[in-house]
C-alpha cells in the first residue's frame, strides 16, 4: 500500500495566514512608543526636534491603521504581497523618523531590526532578502545623511565618528544575523510541525484500516446466521423438488452460491467481533503484515526468526498497534526501494528485548546524512546530489521520520547504520529494539496467541438460530 505524497506547507501559504488585526495591533504599539518618545523627549531633556515632521510621519501610520481597521474585516488574512507592503511601510516610516532625529546617533536606530525579524519569521525568503537589503540601505544612508540632534541652546548632540561607524557595522551584522537566525529557527519549527501533522495523518489512516478490519469481522459474524438459514432452506428445496428438474437446478445453484459466500467469509480469516488477531498476533505475523504490500515489487524479501532464541513456536505475541504496523511498513518500503535484489528482515527476542533488523543489499545510507536520518524534509539541494546514489531519495526524509516517530511512541529505539562486510553485499541496516514489556501481549493482557482463529460454524448457527 503506497504512501501518499505529503509536502511541507509553502512559505507563501504561511504568509497568507497572518491576520490584518495582528499587524494593526503591532503598529498601534509602535505608534504609542513613537508618540511617547517624540512628545516627552523635548521637554524632559531639552532637545529641539522637528516636531511637525515627526508628527507627520507618525500620523501617516495612524491614518493607515484607521483605514485598514475600518475598511477591512477584523478576520481578514493578508496575502504575502500585502504583508510585505505593510512591513516595508513600517521600515520606511521608522527610517524617516530616525532621519529627523539624528540618524545613527539616535539609540532607537536598533528598532530597524524589528521589521526584518517579522519578515524572517512570517514571509518568504524572497521577501526577507528584499526587506533586509532595504534595512541595510537605510542604515547606510542614515549613517551619512540625517538631521542633527540639537538642544534648545543650539548645541549639537553627536557621538564620535568611530562610534557611528561601529554602530553602522553592528546594525548591518544585526540585520543579517537576526534575519538568518530567526528564519532558520522558524523553518525548523514549521518543518517539524508539518512532519508531525503528516505523522498524525499516517497514524489515523492506519487506525482506520484497523477499524475497517473490525467492521469486516463483525460483518462476517453477523452474516453467518442468514447464510446458514439460506443454505438450510435451499437444501430442503433440493430434496422436495426432485420431480421438477428446472426448479431443483435453481435450488442447487442457491446452495452452491451459499457455500461460496461461506468460503469467502472464512478466507477473511476473522472469527467475529472478539477476534484476538485484531488486538495481538505472533511477532512473525505482525512483521509479515507490515511487509506484505512490498513483497511483490521485484525484490526478494526474506523474513526469518533467529533460531538461537528458541523454536518459532515460542515466539512472543505482540500487540497489533497501528504505530508498529505503519512504522515497520515504511522501513521495509525504504529498504525495498534502495535494495539491488534482496531485503532481509531478522527477528529475535529475549526475556527483556524484542529486536528487528531490516537489511538491504543496496548502496547503503549516504555517509553525509547518516547522522541526520529521521529528520523530516531534507533539503532539496542534498536530495539532488544524492539522487544518483540512492534513486528515489526524495521520499526518504519524511517516510523515515514518520516511521521513527511512530515506533518511538511504542517504546522502540532505532539505530541506522551501513554494513561493513563488503563481501556480503550488505548496504543499509536499520535496527528496531523494544523493551519486551512494552509490546508483549502476554505481559500486557495475560493472553497469548498460539492457535488459529475460530471458524464460523454455519451448521451450529442454523441449529441455534444465530
Amino acid at each position: 500500500m503506497t504512501q501518499p505524497m505529503i509536502r511541507p506547507t509553502s512559505e507563501r501559504t504561511r504568509a497568507n495566514w497572518i491576520r490584518l488585526r495582528t499587524m494593526i495591533v503591532i503598529r498601534w504599539v509602535a505608534i504609542a512608543g513613537q508618540l511617547t518618545a517624540v512628545l516627552v523627549t523635548p521637554p524632559l531633556f531639552g532637545i529641539d526636534l522637528e516636531l511637525g515632521w515627526c508628527l507627520f510621519a507618525i500620523g501617516a501610520s495612524v491614518i493607515g491603521n484607521l483605514i485598514a481597521g475600518f475598511v477591512f474585516p477584523e478576520n481578514k488574512r493578508l496575502s504575502e504581497a500585502e504583508n510585505m507592503a505593510m512591513v516595508m511601510f513600517d521600515l520606511v516610516q521608522l527610517s524617516f523618523l530616525l532621519f529627523l532625529t539624528g540618524g545613527l546617533n539616535n539609540p532607537f536606530a536598533l528598532l530597524l531590526l524589528g521589521p526584518v525579524t517579522i519578515s524572517a519569521t512570517a514571509l518568504s525568503l524572497r521577501a526577507t532578502l528584499t526587506l533586509s537589503a532595504m534595512a541595510i540601505i537605510s542604515v547606510t544612508v542614515l549613517a551619512a545623511f540625517h538631521l542633527p540632534l540639537q538642544t534648545n541652546a543650539g548645541d549639537e548632540l553627536r557621538i564620535p565618528g568611530l562610534f557611528v561607524f561601529g554602530h553602522w557595522i553592528a546594525l548591518v551584522i544585526g540585520v543579517v544575523f537576526t534575519s538568518a537566525y530567526s528564519r532558520r529557527v522558524t523553518s525548523e519549527i514549521h518543518m517539524m510541525a508539518d512532519a508531525l501533522a503528516a505523522t498524525q495523518m499516517a497514524l489515523a489512516r492506519e487506525q482506520k484500516l484497523t477499524d475497517l478490519g473490525g467492521v469486516v469481522a463483525a460483518a462476517a459474524h453477523e452474516l453467518g446466521t442468514p447464510l446458514a438459514t439460506i443454505k438450510l432452506a435451499s437444501a430442503e428445496l433440493v430434496q422436495e423438488l426432485r420431480d421438477k428438474p428446472d426448479l431443483r437446478e435453481d435450488a442447487a445453484l442457491i446452495v452452491e452460491q451459499t457455500d461460496r459466500c461461506r468460503d469467502i467469509l472464512r478466507d477473511m480469516g476473522q472469527a467475529g467481533k472478539d477476534d484476538l488477531h485484531m488486538r495481538q498476533a505472533p511477532l512473525i505475523t505482525v512483521v509479515e503484515s507490515a511487509a506484505e504490500p512490498h513483497l511483490e515489487r521485484g525484490k526478494d524479501v526474506i523474513i526469518s526468526l533467529n533460531e538461537d532464541d528458541g523454536p518459532a513456536s515460542d515466539q512472543p505475541a505482540i500487540l497489533r498497534m497501528p504505530e508498529i504496523i505503519h512504522g515497520l511498513r515504511n522501513l521495509v518500503q525504504n529498504a525495498v526501494d534502495f535494495a539491488d535484489t534482496t531485503v532481509w528482515i531478522e527477528a529475535r527476542w529475549s526475556e527483556t528485548f524484542i529486536t528487528l533488523r531490516i537489511v538491504d543489499d543496496g548502496p547503503g545510507f549516504p555517509s553525509g546524512v547518516l547522522g541526520r536520518i529521521g529528520d523530516p524534509f531534507m533539503s532539496r539541494r542534498k536530495r539532488g546530489k544524492l539522487r544518483g546514489r540512492r534513486p528515489g531519495y526524495e521520499g526518504m526524509g519524511l517516510g523515515l521520520f514518520i516511521a521513527k516517530t511512530l515506533l518511538e511512541r511504542t517504546g522502540a529505539v532505532l539505530r541506522f547504520a551501513n554494513g561493513t562486510d563488503e563481501t556480503a553485499h550488505i548496504g543499509a541496516i536499520v535496527e528496531v529494539r523494544w523493551p519486551r514489556a512494552r509490546i508483549d501481549a502476554h505481559g500486557a493482557q495475560d493472553a497469548r496467541i498460539d492457535k488459529p482463529n475460530r471458524r464460523i460454524d454455519f451448521n451450529a448457527a442454523a441449529r441455534t438460530g444465530g
